[in-house]
């Protein structure tokens, strides 16, 4: 019997889908959180270099009384071209002359300036501190606050490509524990390292970890569901990834010291690594890798759990377009909304910020409509390893998007016309890929061969009971 008619028989999207949703969506709302933790814990607050008379406790207040220290930043910190403190640099000598200038004075000789040597500054009034001010990465060193972040990228895509092949091969439900408890070691352990370069690695080993929980909470969802219910379930993934980007703003305004924030979004992971025994393997997995007995005892607890009832179908523009005239409808307007922006005077911000808002929009519904795609297309003996290769694939765009900007040097228009083209071109190019709509997940090799004449006999079907409804 094909694996979609014991999935029918057992029960598609009930009480046990829910439940077993009900444990993985903080899974993913906390994975979003340490994705996107750089955001704050990389904040580069304002800086300027330190002043042994200014910033010394051990050195008296210098006649403080008489002279404000504004007026002392003045005499040893240079002014940038916007008349503000520069952040890099100081006077080597304390310019005393400078206090009698009421104007600019365009003859007078440039004082001569040094690097911050004894360091810096900063500004802690929004955060008491981040990497940046921890480490000192800004000036000459600033760059290295970028390469956390590519770091921990890097680990995304390593962890795609390793993690799915480990996945198909030992099971989602073992590799994801795996990976929450990693993820609960190198986290925790990041907000306590004293030096950089470990605190790089535990991040890339985070990223690694992240991808694979992110991929196997998909997988653990949607391989137990129907195909009418599983565009709604995949939605429901894509809200709770936003609602991590939510929680991470929030969590950020409470706990503004770069460790405590580390912390906060890492020890849940604990709590998680152990709700995960919970979990039941995907029983597509078991049987195609030779365990029917497991793979029928899962089935057995999902249809006692179920109390063997069919959940109702779940009505999208999904199940009433199909995949492909979706994405294609989403990128369309997704490239639509770039290219009109981009001649938009930037006056009418009003209506920049609404092109904005609706390519934000449609670019998140494509990638959701993308993921229902590519789920229903890959079998299940590979359906991990393609999510590590599109991991591979989304990190490489990422990668990409900012180096496009140095284009502006030959066109300021140029990059942002290659922004709003790319996802029509890419929009159009869906089309060629088959239609899966109302079509059961494919298990084996054998499954997709079949796929085509499957896919036209539902087309068919769908086709007469039109028809016959008109």
């Amino acid at each position: 019997m094909p694996f979609q008619e014991l999935l029918d028989q057992v029960g598609g999207l009930g009480k046990f889908q829910i439940l077993q949703m009900v444990l993985i969506v903080p899974f993913l709302v906390m994975t979003a959180c340490q994705m996107f933790l750089e955001n704050f814990t990389t904040v580069i607050p304002g800086h300027r270099c330190w002043v042994h008379t200014l910033d010394n406790d051990t050195v008296s207040d210098n006649d403080s009384g008489i002279l404000s220290p504004e007026t002392l930043l003045r005499i040893f910190i240079p002014l940038d071209s916007d008349l503000r403190p520069e952040k890099c640099h100081r006077f080597i000598h304390p310019q005393w002359q400078l206090l009698h200038l009421n104007g600019s004075v365009t003859n007078m000789t440039e004082p001569d300036k040094e690097t911050c040597l004894d360091g810096w500054v900063y500004d802690q009034s929004s955060f008491p501190s981040t990497i940046v001010t921890e480490w000192d990465l800004v000036c000459n060193y600033q760059s290295q606050k970028s390469v956390v972040q590519s770091l921990f990228m890097a680990g995304m895509l390593v962890g795609g490509l390793i993690g799915g092949h480990l996945s198909d091969r030992f099971g989602r439900k073992l590799i994801l524990r795996w990976c929450l408890l990693q993820l609960t070691i190198v986290g925790t352990s990041a907000a306590f390292v004293s030096n950089f370069h470990i605190y790089c690695l535990l991040r890339f080993l985070s990223g690694c970890s992240s991808i694979i929980i992110l991929a196997n909470d998909g997988m653990l969802i949607t391989e137990w569901i129907r195909p009418p219910s599983r565009v709604m379930v995949i939605t429901v993934i894509s809200c709770a990834f936003s609602v991590g980007h939510i929680l991470l703003g929030g969590l950020a305004f409470v706990f503004r010291e770069w460790r405590t924030l580390q912390l906060v979004v890492s020890v849940p992971f604990l709590v998680f690594f152990f709700s995960s025994r919970w979990l039941v393997e995907s029983a597509r997995w078991l049987i195609i890798n030779n365990k029917p007995e497991e793979g029928l005892e899962a089935l057995r607890k999902v249809a006692y759990t179920n109390g063997m009832q069919n959940a109702g179908d779940a009505l999208t523009m999904e199940n009433h377009m199909g995949r492909r005239t979706t994405q294609t409808l989403f990128m369309f307007l997704v490239g639509l909304s770039v290219l009109v922006n981009t001649f938009v005077p930037q006056e009418m911000q009003t209506l920049r910020v609404a092109l904005a808002s609706v390519g934000i929009s449609c670019a998140a519904a494509s990638v959701t409509s993308f993921g229902v795609h590519m789920l229903e297309l890959i079998p299940t003996v590979l359906r991990a390893r393609a999510f590590g290769l599109e991991t591979v694939a989304s990190r490489c765009g990422a990668t990409l998007a900012p180096l496009l900007m140095m284009l502006m040097e030959y066109l300021s228009i140029l990059p942002w016309i290659i922004y709003g083209v790319s996802p029509i071109i890419a929009g159009l190019a869906v089309l060629i890929l088959p239609e899966t709509r109302n079509l059961p997940l494919l298990d084996t090799l054998h499954d997709v061969k079949n796929n085509k004449e499957f896919s036209r006999k539902v087309n068919e079907i769908n086709s007469f009971v039109k028809v016959t409804k008109f």
